[in-house]
């Protein structure tokens, strides 16, 4: 089959629909922005609101004969090598669920690396699958997880081989990739299939010295967030399906019993332009991405006091397999100051917003948005941030555990822990109680506690301090963290 990627097919719906001139008795009620307040206008712009038009009996008829949505899935799952693609406006949080719940049932296990995303908790929260994880690969030196090894998954799926599959973070959001291909190996000698969240590699089908990506890498289901490293609107994501071990239409139905029934056509629109955009000119905008990236981490690393992590410190012996330059990670352990302290340092006096933050680093990432012009702000900001450390306070240090530490026992499903019988406990008195939330350092958003671990007070420190020293901590119950919402007693 002929396939043109100069179409865009949600777009040009978009474009009929106002040359039409159609005039709507449905939602949304704003009424193609006339009802909208002044204000809001004013701020979105009234483009916002055209665009916000129904996807079934809007961008196409009640029945959806003109097929808009399913052709512009179709050239997606063409432009990455997928046999199948599923646009989600929930963003990767839905997607990776329907993919879990896709592969196994409640009570099913799956082998999951533990530096999986809280969406992938979550999802074990709603759908009772026993998890099964998978250590990561350690940096003890630098406090840093990266994607577990084929090995680990290999030894996992022999102390479990009823396991209906697994799922594996790659890359993650400091650039660390796995070995696709031998973890796909792994599942496949045993007929089960591989998940890959890569809600950060979005840009990946589209430049050879890039990281591999997992449909080109043999994996079953790949999740990508379109609004990370690609150029589509907050919360576009694709799921994309390769092979028979899922069947496309149980995919589906599963991302059916959480996705909207109200999905938005601006997100639709930016995830069908993207991928136009990186079929006609994705290695052009992807290289130039990469040129500037490398200038922008030499220039950086003549910084006094900092340290640009890279290729050597990533892919040695025991950590990750491949490593994607774009986002770049800034150690800041010379300047003596933290993540937190800096990325406050650099909103508040250059206006400059960094990603990651964490006890010594920030992520500043690059995408082909990003041109010498925003390189050179970053550039100043961040030289002026290393001429004002001897000037700002340190702040509280962070007791960041060792691997052994940091790695608490499972000792309930996540489910079972988060809906049972519940109590607070100070901080100070939760160790040893089994854990019935998430509490996650965010970002990038990889849970330090888990439903159903039992706590240890290692990692309770390690919050404690992370608290006072800047950590931000959305998710638990006191956000302060005062208290800990763990099993009440006499249920573990």
């Amino acid at each position: 089959m002929s396939v043109d990627h100069t179409r865009a097919p949600v777009l040009e719906a978009l474009v009929d629909y106002h040359r039409e001139g159609r005039l709507s008795f449905t939602p949304p009620g704003h009424k193609q922005a006339r009802g909208a307040d002044p204000a809001v206008r004013e701020v979105l712009g009234d483009a916002m609101f055209y665009g916000d038009v129904l996807a079934t009996g809007g961008l196409d008829d009640r029945l959806t004969r003109g097929r808009v949505l399913r052709h512009a899935e179709e050239l997606m799952a063409d432009a990455v090598h997928a046999d199948h693609t599923f646009f989600s406006t929930c963003g990767s949080s839905l997607s990776v669920k329907a993919a879990m719940l896709a592969v196994a049932g409640p009570h099913e296990k799956l082998l999951i690396g533990r530096d999986a995303h809280k969406a992938v908790v979550s999802g074990l929260v709603l759908s009772g699958v026993e998890p099964v994880w998978v250590e990561p690969c350690w940096d003890p030196e630098r406090h840093l997880a990266h994607p577990p090894s084929a090995e680990a998954f290999e030894e996992a799926f022999d102390a479990h081989p009823d396991a209906k599959g697994a799922l594996i973070t790659s890359p993650t959001p400091y650039g660390a990739s796995a070995d696709l291909r031998a973890v796909a190996g792994v599942c496949h000698r045993r007929s089960v299939p591989l998940i890959v969240d890569e809600a950060w590699g979005a840009h990946l089908p589209f430049h050879p010295d890039l990281p591999s990506w997992a449909m080109d890498a043999g994996a079953d289901i790949c999740v990508t967030s379109i609004h990370k490293m690609g150029s589509g609107l907050e919360q576009g994501s694709v799921f994309h399906l390769r092979g028979e071990l899922v069947p496309a239409k149980l995919l589906g139905m599963r991302a059916d019993l959480l996705g909207t029934t109200s999905p938005s056509a601006p997100i639709y629109a930016g995830l069908d332009g993207w991928r136009r955009q990186m079929a006609l000119r994705g290695r052009e905008l992807m290289g130039g991405a990469l040129e500037l990236a490398a200038e922008v981490r030499s220039a950086i690393e003549d910084i006094d006091g900092m340290h640009v992590d890279g290729r050597d410190e990533y892919c040695a012996p025991g950590r990750a397999h491949g490593f994607d330059p774009l986002p770049v990670i800034i150690d800041l352990d010379g300047l003596g100051v933290t993540g937190f302290r800096a990325a406050d340092w650099l909103r508040e006096r250059r206006g400059v917003v960094a990603h990651i933050t964490d006890h010594r680093r920030i992520g500043t990432q690059l995408t082909h948005g990003d041109d010498r012009e925003t390189a050179g702000e970053l550039l100043a900001a961040l030289k002026d941030l290393a001429g004002a450390a001897p000037d700002l306070d340190a702040g509280p240090r962070v007791a960041v555990p060792s691997p052994a530490e940091l790695r608490m026992p499972q000792v309930r499903l996540p489910r079972d822990a988060f809906f049972g019988p519940t109590e607070d406990v100070p901080l100070e008195h939760a160790a040893g109680r089994v854990a019935a939330e998430m509490i996650t350092p965010y970002p990038p958003g990889i849970p330090a506690v888990l439903p159903g671990e039992r706590l240890s007070e290692p990692v309770l420190r390690y919050l404690r301090t992370g608290r006072d020293a800047g950590m931000f901590l959305p998710d638990p119950s006191d956000p302060a963290l005062r208290t800990v919402r763990v099993a009440a007693e006499g249920g573990a």
